[in-house]
Formats: structure tokens, sequence, C-alpha cells
């Protein structure tokens, strides 16, 4: 059994920027699972998301030099390279052409997939909350968190200043809220 490899946030940086081999060791037994996480409830495919998470580890690695302490944690940093990817990884052509052309056995488990509605936002009731928000914050709000939309694509897409998203999903943020209190 491997010893599990664990390093202080500050060495692990260190072997990072200089490229020690120990340093993909620890990032990979400590932080592993957290970025499945966040890459699958993104891509939903097992497979894609399994490739998706090998992506961001390489480009971790390529880019590591690249990461600034100042700017923020670690974890933060490569979450947003995970969910990045795999948003890049969804909207890509090859991945929506495999999901169009599955077999048959494979759509029975994606309608599977599909039907459990633990997290599902119609579930919780999130959807109906949503219809008590002003059109233009509701809008700004599906696209960012249900479409995956960042806030520049929001803008570009809604032709309204960035700023406007921003505060628009504020202001739609702190009315919901007022329903969970």
């Amino acid at each position: 059994m491997a010893k599990r490899v664990t390093l202080s946030e500050e060495e692990l940086v260190r072997a990072l920027h200089a490229k020690q081999k120990i340093a993909m060791d620890a990032l990979y037994a400590m932080y592993s699972a957290a970025l499945y996480g966040i890459i699958s409830r993104i891509v939903q495919v097992d497979e894609e998301a399994e490739d998706v998470l090998q992506e961001v580890f390489l480009k971790i690695w390529n880019n590591g030099a690249y990461y600034d302490s100042t700017k923020g944690r670690l974890f933060t940093w490569m979450a947003n390279i995970a969910r990045n990817q795999a948003i890049d990884k969804i909207r890509s052509k090859s991945f929506k052409n495999e999901v169009k052309n599955q077999d048959l056995e494979d759509n029975v488990d994606t309608i599977d997939v599909f039907k459990n509605l633990s997290m599902s936002p119609d579930h919780i009731g999130l959807k109906d909350l949503l219809n008590k928000l002003k059109p233009e914050h509701k809008i700004v709000v599906e696209l960012v968190y249900f479409n995956g939309y960042k806030q520049q694509e929001v803008a570009d897409e809604l032709d309204i200043p960035l700023g406007t998203v921003k505060t628009r999903l504020r202001m739609a943020i702190l009315e919901l809220r007022k329903y969970f209190n």
C-alpha cells in the first residue's frame, strides 16, 4: 500500500514551482477527490470526468510556476482550473457529439442518471424561487449557475456591461438569501 503524501501549502507551492515529483504526488493525494467532485458535477459522464481530471493535473503541473499565493489559496486556483476545464469539455463539439451518439445500453444509464432528482434544482424548489426574482436578475442567475456561463459571457450574450452582470447577480443572491433565513 502506497504511503499518502501530504505537504503544507507552502511546501507544496515550492515543490510545484520547482517541478518536483513529490509535488504532483501530494497534489493528487490531497486534492484529486475534491477536484473530481467539481468536474463530475459539471461533466456528468464518469469516463469524461476522469479524462478532464487528468487534463486538469497536467495543466496544474505545466502552469504551476504561474500560481501566485498572494492572489488566493492553492485549492481555489486549482478548483478554478478544474471548473474551467470541465466547462470547456461540455462545450466542445466532440463532447456534444459523443452525448448525441450513445449506444442504446448507454442511454438507459443516462436516463437513470437524469431521473435522479436529489440534486435537481426543481426538486429543492430553487426554480420556483427564481421565478420570484426580477426577470433581469433571473436570466443572469440561470445563465451563470444552470448553464455554466462565465460572467463575461453573460455580458456578451445579453449585450450589457460586465459590471451590470455582477450587480444583478449580487442582487439576485441577496434576494434569494431572504428565503433561506
